[in-house]
């Protein structure tokens, strides 16, 4: 998959309204809020996934 996962929501105010800005990839607009953001993947984590269910822990 060499495809860009798109926002489905601004995450200033929540609108669906999105368009790419045109500040090239990973730039955002949106026409409810008027406002501009810029989305970047940083990698993964080193530390990867840890489990909270070791036996003996309550709520």
């Amino acid at each position: 998959m060499s495809e860009r996962a798109a926002p489905f929501h601004c995450p200033y105010c929540g609108d669906e309204d999105l368009r790419p800005h045109e500040t090239g990839h990973g730039a955002w607009e949106c026409a409810s809020c008027n406002r501009a953001f810029q989305l970047k993947f940083l990698g993964l984590l080193t530390r990867g996934l840890r489990r909270n269910d070791v036996e003996g822990d309550g709520i």
